[in-house]
């Protein structure tokens, strides 16, 4: 069997890899579809991550120099895989072969996982619907981070399907009144069927202007910046009301300026990191954990109460994960979820 994974920055290349035999708690998977994610994932394929150059220490917290002589590459990728499962081990008890399951697993034709790590597809779920698992956790936890309540005014910033989620999300939560900022018609438009109030296109007019009008010039009580681009989290400090909540739950590369001596420093807003892995707990925890999230996340998605399949956008065979990777980093405003389709999988 052939995997993918990056050797270079923007470079993909495919490797044999061998089937490990089961452990007692494991089950093999054959994949069905897999979703890229357009922002860790195209920020590893292109290079522009700390993991390039540093390690992440756990213990610390902190990013450290790479080993000598060591490297990033090669990295593989994932996400989110809906697939069947094909063999179990001895002591396997939630599923059996032929089961649908999906989870957070590596783009690969086949994968083997302890089943605890593993989710059951429900009847009559799709596995395309199944795969927006992973935005739904982050949109739903930056919406948590936001302490998003009845009555409040929010505006969100980045309408990829993060920012989409999000804007349903906190409507769910009960926001008064939702504002979606982007760039791309054609994803305000789907802002704008997903519940948004008004949508505002970055290059045409002044987002933190346009809010503060409507809100009679009081700003919003809290701007969820989604989109990773620097002057959208600048235009997020400023939409807020004085004293107001930011919350930055994107993936920021490069390095942009952004000003902290203007409203920033006026306003006294807080800003606020919204990350739910990595050993982060949910702030409100231990009522929350990632464990609900999910459960959360895919309850949400298996009830109908979030609309996902506008924004499936773009789907590639397996063996062209290459030109999938390539065509986002290329074209980023003509695909807002991108699937593999591993039916012709490379052997």
């Amino acid at each position: 069997m052939k995997e993918f994974v990056v050797v270079a920055e923007r470079t993909i290349a495919f490797r044999d890899y061998e089937e490990p035999p089961l452990k007692p708690n494991e089950v093999r998977v054959r994949s069905i579809v897999s979703g890229i994610k357009h922002g860790t994932e195209m920020a590893l394929y292109r290079g522009k991550t700390p993991f390039l150059s540093g390690a992440f220490d756990l213990e610390t917290r902190l990013f450290v120099p790479r080993e000598e002589g060591s490297s990033f590459y090669p990295v593989t990728l994932g996400s989110w895989l809906a697939g069947e499962v094909i063999e179990v081990g001895s002591e396997v008890t939630r599923f059996k072969v032929g089961d649908r399951v999906h989870g957070g697993l590596p783009h690969r034709p086949t994968n083997v996982v302890e089943e605890s790590r593993l989710f059951p597809l429900p009847e009559g779920m799709k596995p395309e619907t199944a795969i927006f698992t992973d935005p739904t956790i982050f949109a739903l936890v930056a919406v948590h981070d936001a302490q998003v309540k009845v009555g409040d005014n929010v505006a969100i910033f980045g309408m990829g399907a993060l920012g989409l989620l999000a804007v349903q999300i906190a409507r769910l939560n009960g926001a008064e009144t939702v504002f979606a900022v982007d760039t791309l018609p054609s994803r305000l438009e789907l802002a704008r069927q997903f519940g948004a109030d008004a949508v505002f296109n970055a290059r045409e007019v002044d987002p933190a202007v346009e809010i503060k009008n409507l809100t009679g010039g009081k700003g919003v009580d809290v701007a969820i910046e989604i989109s990773g681009a620097y002057s959208a989290l600048q235009s997020a400090i400023r939409s807020v009301h004085f004293a107001g909540l930011i919350v930055a739950a994107s993936y920021y590369s490069g390095s942009e300026e952004i000003q902290l001596g203007a409203e920033w420093h006026h306003n006294r807003p807080t800003l606020r990191s919204s990350m739910p892995v990595w050993g982060m707990p949910h702030r409100c925890y231990p009522m929350w954990d990632l464990a609900r999230v999910q459960r959360t996340a895919i309850r949400l998605l298996e009830s109908g109460r979030l609309t996902t399949d506008p924004m499936i956008s773009k789907r590639f065979p397996y063996s062209q994960a290459a030109e999938a990777y390539r065509f986002i980093d290329e074209h980023p405003d003509q695909t807002i979820k991108t699937f593999l389709d591993y039916e012709e999988a490379p052997q």
